[in-house]
């Protein structure tokens, strides 16, 4: 089983909303989801948001705002709402965890299409 599970994504028109979640399975012992990164067409793989290890959050530029980044502890879960959605946006969203701040992981990839 993968060590996170991402759920989500999808087609939408520009100004709609997507909810992104990631959640650790258990199958790899201490994995937190920390955040989300996109992979848009011919391009690499860039921060959407996160939580720092102090518990404080990151956005990139291009979406505060926009998205919020929330988690849900009991759950080991981490939300992506995505609102005012734009084609820019669009692009493979991906989760990644950390193993207690020493290794990373990365969820598998779930796409997020806006047509204008």
């Amino acid at each position: 089983q993968v060590p996170l599970v991402v759920s989500g994504g999808g087609l939408v028109q520009a100004g709609g909303s997507l909810r992104l979640s990631c959640a650790a399975s258990g199958s790899i012992f201490g994995i937190n989801p920390m955040g989300w990164y996109r992979q848009g067409p011919g391009k690499q793989r860039e921060l959407v948001a996160a939580f720092s290890s102090s518990g404080g959050t990151n956005y990139a530029d291009s979406v505060k705002g926009r998205f919020t980044i929330s988690r849900d502890n009991a759950k080991n879960t981490v939300f992506l709402q995505m609102n005012n959605l734009k084609p820019e946006d669009t692009a493979v969203y991906y989760c990644k965890g950390s193993q207690w701040g020493l290794r990373d992981y990365w969820g598998q990839g779930t796409q997020v299409t806006v047509s204008s």
